[in-house]
């Protein structure tokens, strides 16, 4: 299943010089000011397993508005074959657990590529759209490259999500301020060869000097790059999504 969203931003048009032409302008020679806008469409789309949970469609709960968890999977598992993406976290998980309690959406990266966050968010807001998701209970994590993901994803769209759990990733800890109101909780190993602890203790320590209060760093001691198979089976990771509401910017009616 794809998504495709037509993304457009205001602009002038394009205005190409003939060939020989001379351009004409009317600025004397030096340094100027100026301004660039132009007409952008382009068509976004991306592979996904979706998840709906047992008692999705049960009686008496035909009507309930369920808690979200979006999953951004590691480098190893990009492609087009969905099947990649069930090899870790919950994917994996609701796999063996069809009461699994979170409509869980996975989509796969395309090989070679980093994920593409202008496709990410149209595809929530189509699965919202569509499915009787609770809008102030959607929550993102991913490890890895997902993990890096998942603070970029944060940072960019910080009102989107009730709260997030990057694993092993790392991001860009001057903009960490943009997301000092989102719950996270972070997940490393402390003999991780590939991406450093020192990546997740940046983003905490930025946050917290930010003025952020609900963040929490927890590290696996003799683990290295795999932190997220503990991190994932770990039933409280899941009790404290639950516990979180999205609180920041215009709530969802």
């Amino acid at each position: 299943m794809r998504v495709r969203i037509a993304l457009c931003t205001m602009a002038v048009p394009m205005v190409l010089a003939g060939c020989g032409s001379v351009p004409k302008h009317t600025l004397r020679p030096g340094q100027h000011p100026q301004a660039f806008k132009k007409t952008i469409t382009k068509t976004v789309g991306i592979k996904y397993l979706l998840f709906l949970p047992k008692d999705y469609t049960a009686p008496g709960k035909k009507k309930e508005r369920w808690p979200m968890i979006l999953f951004l999977h590691g480098a190893g598992e990009r492609g087009d074959n969905l099947e990649l993406v069930k090899k870790h976290g919950p994917p994996k998980i609701v796999e063996q657990k069809p009461d699994f309690p979170f409509i869980v959406v996975s989509p796969q990266c395309p090989q070679d590529e980093w994920w593409p966050t202008d496709a990410l968010i149209p595809l929530v807001g189509e699965i919202v759209a569509k499915y009787r998701v609770d809008p102030d209970r959607i929550y993102l994590t991913g490890l890895s490259m997902g993990g890096f993901g998942t603070w970029k994803l944060a940072v960019q769209y910080p009102k989107q999500w009730a709260a997030i759990a990057p694993i092993c990733g790392g991001g860009e800890p001057f903009l960490a301020r943009r997301m000092k109101d989102v719950p996270v909780w972070t997940f490393h190993g402390g003999k991780d060869p590939l991406v450093p602890l020192k990546a997740s203790e940046d983003m905490v320590n930025a946050l917290k000097k930010a003025g952020a209060t609900d963040v929490n760093l927890t590290v696996y001691p003799e683990a290295g790059h795999d932190s997220w198979t503990e991190a994932y089976n770990n039933p409280e990771l899941y009790d404290w999504f639950l516990q979180h509401r999205r609180t920041v910017g215009e709530k969802s009616k």
